[in-house]
Parts: structure tokens; C-alpha cells; sequence
């Protein structure tokens, strides 16, 4: 029998729903089945969490992945890395104590799965903004892995059971994104995004729909010239590649056609352009990967949701898909 592979799951900002969702998605016993789950984060907030959703499960604080194979029945692994008050993760409130605790979870997982002593690692949401005010200046949690990975070629791809969709661009101000399109990127993404899927899904040649930047594919550069001067021949690039994708393809009609599977993936241009059709259609059980990188990352499909923090109610099943999916890409 296959040994069960060790996944860090970081607790995310504890002032939001992160802990709660973790608490829910550890009584899964299909998870116990898939994997050996660790926790990375704090205790208070894990234990507090645990009283929200009238949970059984007992903290067991380790001090290393491995003591994690000999956790008592009915317990979460904890590896705890802060010791936060009250005060710091008040329900609802970014702090700087908390941002900084953040930071430390995500650091400590990557280093794990670098090393080998965790098989791969899922993330709960952050809150970008008390990153911030702890002096630790990413956009989120995908530029921070790339650059504790030393990865510049690195895709942020949202996957659910129908759409698969990376970008080209992620945390972007709109304005900056005719910039930040360009040859080398596009066809970066595209080439990482083929590969992505591949070993995802066991197709050998994925297909995949190449997005637009303007409407209408420009229109003959009425609308811009992108289409004709960057994203076709970064396709072009990609064909002679042997990479089976397609394109330039407007945005606002191809989605009709990729949830029905004629596409295995779509490489969008800008965030919103590919994330507000795939949440539209995967808004519980969307899944975030990092492809690119050096170890295997996962990740729930949204936010800290602050209203919804300490109540209890917060749905874990992107979770539930995020440590899933690890544990399957690690097979």
C-alpha cells in the first residue's frame, strides 16, 4: 500500500474563515483516506475555530511532518508557528500581527515541500492588506511562492471539473495590462498551461483556447492590434511546438463553447477576463494551482470573507477540491 503523502495546509488569515474551513474539511474521512494532513498556523485560532463549528477533532501540536504519521485518531496536526491573541485576529480585521504570521505559514510550507518533508502544500485564503501592513509587499500568494521557489515561469490556473483557465497576467491594475501582455509572456503561459493540464489530466495534447485582449479580437485592429502583433504569434510559436491551441478567441463568446468541453483549458489575458466566467460556473468548488513551480501547491478559489468569519457557516469544499487535488498530483 502507498504511503500516504503528508500535505501542509496553512491556516491563512485567522481573522477570516481559514481556520473554520480547515476544521470542516478535516472531518472528511476521504481526506484521512488521500493524504496525512498538518496544519500550519496557531493554536488559539485553530482551537477557537474548532468551538465555532462544534468540532471534535483535538488539536495535536507537532514539531516536525514526520511525528505527523503517529497523531492520535481524532486530532489536526498542528505545526505552530505563532502564539496570536485575541486581539490580533479579531474576527473580521486585518492586523499586522496576524499579516505577519501569514507570511510565516506560507514560507514554512514552501520550505517543507522544497525539502521533501511534505509531499505538497494547500493554502487557505490570505488578506492581502494585513500582509501588507506586516511589511510583506505581494500581491498574493502566487508571486510570494514563485519567488521562495526561485521560479520565474509561474501560471496561476483556476481548474473545476468543467473549466480550467490560467492567465497571462494576475494581480494587475487593468491599466497596466496592455502592458504586461506581451510575446514572451503569452507564450510562456501557454506552454506551462499545456503542460499543467497534461499532467493533471492525462491527456497527452490538451486543448486549449487562447483568449483575446480587446473585444472582438480587435477588429481588424480597429479595437488594437494585440491579437495581431503578440497573441497570435505566440499561438503560432506554441503550434510549431507541438501545443494544440487555438486562438486569438473572443471572451465573450467562447466560454459558451468551453463549458460544453471543447476545450481542455483557456489561457486568459487579464483576471477578471477569465475568472468571473469560471466562478460564475465554480463558485464553491474552484481549485487555484500554481503550475511551474518546483513543488505542488493548491489553493481555495476565494477570500478571507470576513462577514462570514466566526460563524461557522463558510462552505469548505473549495478546500475540500484544493487537498484533493494535491494529494492527486503527488500520486
Amino acid at each position: 500500500m502507498l504511503q500516504r503523502p503528508i500535505i501542509a495546509i496553512t491556516m491563512g488569515d485567522p481573522s477570516g474563515i481559514g481556520p473554520e474551513i480547515i476544521i470542516k474539511a478535516l472531518h472528511s474521512p476521504e481526506i484521512r483516506d488521500l493524504c496525512l494532513p498538518m496544519v500550519i498556523g496557531d493554536r488559539l485560532a485553530l482551537e477557537r475555530a474548532s468551538a465555532v463549528c462544534a468540532s471534535a477533532l483535538k488539536v495535536y501540536e507537532v514539531a516536525a511532518p514526520e511525528e505527523v504519521r503517529t497523531a492520535p485518531e481524532g486530532t489536526i496536526p498542528l505545526l505552530p508557528l505563532s502564539h496570536l491573541t485575541e486581539t490580533d485576529m479579531a474576527y473580521g480585521k486585518p492586523s499586522k500581527a496576524a499579516g505577519d504570521a501569514v507570511y510565516r505559514y506560507i514560507c514554512c510550507a514552501a520550505q517543507l515541500c522544497l525539502s521533501g518533508q511534505a509531499a505538497a502544500m494547500a493554502t487557505a485564503p490570505i488578506s492581502k492588506e494585513a500582509m501588507h501592513r506586516a511589511g510583506h509587499d505581494y500581491p498574493g500568494h502566487t508571486e510570494l511562492l514563485a519567488e521562495l521557489c526561485g521560479s520565474d515561469d509561474f501560471v496561476m490556473m483556476l481548474a473545476g471539473d468543467v473549466l480550467r483557465v490560467s492567465l497571462v497576467t494576475i494581480h494587475e491594475a487593468l491599466q497596466n495590462v496592455t502592458r504586461l501582455v506581451t510575446y514572451a509572456q503569452v507564450f510562456k503561459t501557454i506552454r506551462i498551461t499545456a503542460d499543467g493540464i497534461a499532467r493533471l489530466t492525462g491527456i497527452a495534447a490538451p486543448k486549449l483556447a487562447v483568449l483575446a485582449l480587446n473585444p472582438h479580437c480587435g477588429e481588424g485592429g480597429k479595437f488594437g492590434t494585440e491579437e495581431t502583433e503578440i497573441i497570435e504569434p505566440a499561438i503560432t510559436a506554441a503550434q510549431q511546438e507541438g501545443i494544440n491551441a487555438v486562438g486569438p478567441l473572443s471572451a465573450d463568446t467562447l466560454f459558451h463553447f468551453a463549458q460544453q468541453g471543447a476545450y481542455d483549458g483557456v489561457v486568459a489575458m487579464y483576471h477578471d477576463q477569465g475568472l468571473i466566467p469560471l466562478k460564475m460556473l465554480h463558485f464553491d468548488d474552484a481549485v487555484n494551482i500554481t503550475l511551474g513551480l518546483p513543488i505542488i501547491r493548491t489553493s481555495v478559489d476565494h477570500g478571507t470573507a470576513y462577514n462570514l468569519a466566526g460563524k461557522g457557516t463558510a462552505s469548505e469544499k473549495s478546500l475540500l477540491e484544493a487537498i484533493r487535488m494535491a494529494a492527486r498530483l503527488v500520486r
